[in-house]
Formats: C-alpha cells, sequence, structure tokens
C-alpha cells in the first residue's frame, strides 16, 4: 500500500468525472481501470454536477479574476506588517 497520497490534477479528475456521467461503463470499471476508488470517482461526479453552473457565470469570474491578485498583495503585506509588528513589540517590553 502506497504511503503517500496521490495529487490528481484538476483535468483529471473532469475526464473522470465525465467518464463517470456518460455511464457507458460502471464506476466500478472506471475506478479500477484509472487506479481509484470507486468513491472517489462518485464524489469527483458529485462536484462536477454542482460546479457545472459555475461555467454560465463568466461575467463574474472576469471581475473576480483582478480580485485575486488584489487580494494575495494584501495578504502578503498584511503578513509582513504583522511579522514587524510582532517583532517590535518585543523589543519594547520591559527590560529584566
Amino acid at each position: 500500500m502506497k504511503s503517500t497520497r496521490t495529487k490528481h490534477s484538476a483535468a483529471f479528475k473532469a475526464k473522470v468525472a465525465l467518464e463517470a456521467l456518460r455511464e457507458q461503463q460502471s464506476v466500478a470499471e472506471i475506478a479500477r481501470r484509472h487506479g481509484l476508488h470507486a468513491n472517489q470517482v462518485y464524489t469527483w461526479k458529485r462536484e462536477f454536477v454542482e460546479g457545472a453552473s459555475a461555467v454560465f457565470e463568466r461575467g463574474a469570474d472576469v471581475s473576480t479574476s483582478g480580485n485575486s491578485e488584489r487580494e494575495d498583495q494584501l495578504l502578503k503585506k498584511i503578513g509582513e506588517l504583522t511579522v514587524e509588528r510582532d517583532f517590535l513589540s518585543r523589543g519594547l517590553g520591559p527590560r529584566r
């Protein structure tokens, strides 16, 4: 048995989920062919169906893509300021 977890790409997950949706083969056959557990195939299939509506919401995705980059910059700055504050608070504390 493997001791490390395998990380599958989003493209691979979508491929497996589409195969399961086509129902040309059983989920057990699909799982066996790809070296997965059947429950994993069912999970990816469910997530694929639930997330399908997001494909048609392109207008919202375009505006949030710029926000994601800005969000990353702000989070980086917050981290820097937090480290700086912690460093200075240790230096300004009471001396023993």
